[in-house]
């Protein structure tokens, strides 16, 4: 997969353009979301634009786009960060926003902390979340054990996460975004290709719907001329009477 264009938010670079609509890139569209402080923008801007930055703001739910291209194909990725999700007495505390997001997306990265048990429990109820807002059990979901370069500070062995992804029936990765691109990438990467298999499956069926004729509407100046033929027959026999 190959970068094509710097970073920007949705609003400074949406896909599509001017062109013609065969000409646009697929649209990839991928919300991560996970519990607070586990690196989830710093993991989305890692992807992005291969770099690592240490600090950030309170995540603002930023959306960013970029056209990448993966097995020779363009295709237009939009990934929504979010806030941090928090459990509140046995549930998760999602508001309609985030809620939104997740409905949105196309595919969905989870991602905790190996540093952070808690980020580690809210993944089940989450992956559940994401299951009920998509009850069709078509978006695939990657769960992501963030921070592996953290060993003195673990709370979470790594087998605990792959243990969890397999039961849940998702890919797994653990990376460390601080210190490797690779896994960052083949964690978006997988995704990337498994919508836009989804997408070119589906599309013959939706072209074979467009390609049933509709009823024709009503031919106002045919109305008219029908009308008129319809007029003159009646003429000529009150005439010929």
């Amino acid at each position: 997969m190959r970068l094509t264009q710097s970073m920007c938010t949705i609003a400074e670079c949406a896909p599509g353009g001017d062109g013609p609509a065969a000409a646009r890139p697929r649209l990839v569209k991928i919300a991560v979301v996970g519990g607070s402080g586990v690196g989830k923008t710093a993991l989305v801007v890692r992807f992005l634009t291969r770099r690592f930055i240490g600090d950030y703001e309170r995540n603002a739910g930023n959306l960013y786009s970029r056209h990448i291209q993966v097995d020779g194909e363009m295709l237009a990725i939009q990934v929504q960060d979010t806030p941090g999700v928090q459990i509140h007495e046995d549930s998760l505390d999602c508001n309609e926003q985030l809620n939104r997001c997740i409905r949105w997306a196309d595919a969905l990265v989870i991602v905790f902390s190996i540093t952070d048990y808690k980020s580690f429990e809210l993944l089940s109820h989450l992956y559940h979340h994401v299951r009920q807002l998509h009850p069709g059990n078509m978006v695939p979901v990657v769960i992501v054990a963030n921070k592996a370069d953290l060993l003195h500070i673990k709370e979470v062995e790594p087998q605990q996460g792959l243990q969890l992804a397999n039961m849940l029936g998702c890919t797994f990765y653990e990376v460390s975004v601080s210190e490797n691109y690779n896994n960052v990438f083949n964690a978006f990467h997988i995704l990337c290709k498994e919508v836009n298999k989804q997408q070119i499956t589906s599309t013959p069926e939706r072209r074979r719907t467009s390609l049933i004729p509709r009823p024709k509407s009503p031919n106002m100046q045919d109305l008219k001329r029908r009308f008129k033929q319809a007029l003159s027959a009646k003429v000529r026999t009150v005439t010929s009477v």
